[in-house]
């Protein structure tokens, strides 16, 4: 509302303006007061106030260009939204002074509006018609000089990950913010080579290059960021860090799943909003929000981050010189909501710890049987970075026997003891297959092949088997369908088997087949389940289009290929497994070659245990039993604790 007291000495002061109208320099005309508000409204929208004259409440003269620059900064971070500006009636004649009401409507950052009523005040001086009363209550009627509208960010509170049971993942969790103070530092060499031995016993390692030029262009007594630890890592090396002189440190917040490495890659991290993220999203983000990188973390970026209130407020130097606000609008935050996803803790922490003893990159994902349900994704050995578990495009190897073997299967095209010649090579149009360390079988029962993991074997077979049947056998297994968990995911693609060297090759996991370890999983699952059904991630929000259950597959081929995958942990390449804890273990073991002219190879393990059923993959890992069975062994160990 308008201070009536000064308003009042204000009306009485405009009497004597029309001695003072001739020495004025801009001029209104002759038409009356309502045309002089909307020039005066249009002028202050477009930026040029030429068209209307002005005086101050005192009856001093005051230039278009001096009022401009006022409202500019009256306006304060305003001054750059939308405004529209309308006249809200006709303007009130008394004699030589007039009033008219306005309605000023604000869009503030983030597409909120802000509206009010206020006044505009005119007098008339002589032949040079109505001029517009400059003063801060034009603006609003709280403002006076020197102040500033000013807006005020409240942060809405981040939802939380959740896990199928409705408890956090990822929830605020306490961390030690580690800094350095520059003043305080004797020795910068040596106190930076204590602390990186130190910090590596958490496993963070500092770079002390960067450290070093932060600091020296940091201010002598700023807190200069080092590393943010968990509260569990802190205590670790707390005892050593307060030895060290000029170490600082601070207590915060911040939005952590239960581990490190806990399905790093998947979820993603939740950081302070970059410099590309501020540009990218400049009406939704400010400096210091934070914002998800990464995984489920960035996709639902959105609903887990809320939506930011906001107040206007005048901002007013006290005689003291410090800035007080005057709350005038506020909008209140909105909190996110939470995300709520089938991962396990126990899987997952089984998992990652399975994967992390692995120095090679690698990949496990683990399926519930019953329901399909994705309870851990580990990449190793650090947990982030590509998530390969996911979405890695790369051959399977032997593990895709198992999809063959369904389709051999199913055209009965062989059986368990049927005899199947495993020569120690096969040529196929001129071009040769060998096996696995030149191993030779001669004419064994096809079980065999299976449980030693017999190439040449599938390469003779690959005929009967025909490119049908193994795009047959590949799509009941969901291997290639669209698919939508709510994340990035790989579902695989087939070799077209389009000539009977790629045949042949595609049998045994080559070719053009790519498929990634959920892929892999899912399939399993599917053999172990007997029907296909798409894995699931992300429960809430539900994905709009997930995949139909394949069809159900046949008891002759699945009973058989059950039998045939057991007899690969009793008998053949993953025996290592027999005595796994946790009851027995079905699976397929692979070594996959996935560049021409080199040795090396993908090391792949896919099986199952009771209801639950995993595909181990280790870049550059050699033989499946070599690299991914170990891998497998710590896993079942971990979660059969």
């Amino acid at each position: 509302m308008h201070r009536i007291g000064r308003a009042r000495r204000a009306v009485a002061a405009l009497a004597g303006l029309a001695l003072a109208g001739s020495v004025l320099a801009a001029c209104s005309g002759s038409n009356g007061p309502g045309d002089t508000v909307k020039a005066f409204l249009d002028g202050w929208r477009n930026g040029d106030l030429s068209k209307v004259g002005f005086v101050t409440a005192a009856g001093g003269r005051i230039s278009a260009e001096d009022v401009y620059a006022k409202l500019q900064g009256l306006s304060g971070d305003l001054a750059k939204s939308s405004v529209l500006l309308s006249q809200q009636g006709d303007a009130k004649e008394t004699g030589d002074i007039a009033s008219a009401p306005i309605k000023i409507d604000w869009t503030l950052p983030g597409g909120s509006a802000w509206s009010y009523q206020s006044t505009v005040r005119l007098t008339k001086a002589n032949s040079d018609g109505w001029r517009v009363v400059w003063e801060p209550a034009v603006v609003h009627s709280e403002l006076t000089d020197g102040d500033r509208l000013e807006l005020r960010r409240k942060a809405a509170d981040r939802a939380d990950l959740l896990g199928p049971d409705g408890k956090p993942l990822v929830t605020k969790r306490a961390v030690v913010v580690v800094g350095v103070r520059p003043d305080q530092i004797p020795d910068q060499p040596k106190l930076f080579k204590e602390l990186g031995t130190t910090l590596k016993t958490v496993k963070v390692d500092l770079d002390t290059d960067d450290l070093a030029t932060r600091a020296r262009n940091s201010k002598p007594d700023a807190f200069v960021d080092v590393v943010t630890l968990r509260q569990t890592d802190f205590v670790k090396v707390r005892d050593k860090l307060n030895t060290l002189d000029g170490m600082v440190f601070r207590d915060e917040q911040r939005e952590l799943a239960p581990t490190r490495p806990f399905a790093r890659a998947t979820i993603g991290t939740v950081d302070e909003a970059t410099r590309e993220d501020l540009d990218a999203n400049p009406d939704t983000l400010a400096q210091g929000d934070q914002v998800g990188h990464g995984g489920l973390q960035q996709r639902y970026d959105g609903q887990l981050r809320g939506t930011p209130g906001q107040a206007v407020v005048i901002a007013r130097k006290t005689p003291d010189d410090k800035i007080e606000d005057s709350q005038l609008y506020s909008i209140e935050p909105v909190a996110g909501k939470p995300i709520k996803t089938t991962l396990d803790t126990r899987t997952q922490n089984a998992a990652d710890d399975a994967v992390a003893a692995e120095k090679q990159p690698s990949a496990l994902v683990a399926i519930r049987i019953s329901d399909s349900s994705v309870l851990a994704v580990a990449n190793g050995p650090d947990g982030g970075g590509v998530d390969t578990a996911l979405t890695g495009q790369v051959p399977p190897g032997s593990t895709f026997k198992m999809v063959s073997t369904l389709g051999l299967l199913d055209k009965k095209a062989v059986t368990l003891d049927g005899t199947v010649a495993c020569p120690k090579t096969k040529k196929v149009s001129g071009r040769e297959f060998k096996n696995s360390h030149d191993m030779v079988l001669g004419s064994v029962p096809f079980r065999t092949d299976f449980a030693k993991s017999c190439n040449t074997a599938f390469v003779e077979l690959a005929p009967k088997l025909g490119a049908d049947g193994l795009r047959d056998a590949a799509t009941k297994l969901g291997i290639g369908a669209q698919w939508d968990l709510g994340a990035a995911a790989f579902p695989g693609k087939l070799s077209p088997a389009d000539s009977p060297t790629e045949l042949a090759a595609a049998t045994f996991g080559q070719g053009a087949t790519a498929v990634s370890p959920l892929a892999m999983a899912s399939a399993t699952a599917a053999v172990a389940r007997g029907q296909f059904k798409q894995p699931r991630l992300v429960l809430d929000p539900a994905p709009s289009q997930p995949a139909p259950d394949g069809p159900k597959l046949a008891d002759t081929s699945v009973g058989p290929l059950h039998t045939l995958m057991r007899e690969v942990v009793t008998k053949g390449t993953g025996d290592d497994l027999r005595d796994a804890p946790g009851g027995a273990v079905y699976g397929k073991t692979g070594t996959a070659e996935f560049a021409d002219k080199s040795e090396e190879t993908h090391a792949w393990f896919v099986g199952w245990q009771g209801d639950v059923a995993f595909a181990v993959m280790v870049q550059r890992g050699g033989a499946g039993a070599e690299a991914a069975v170990p891998i497998v062994k710590r896993f079942l160990t971990g979660l059969n604790r």
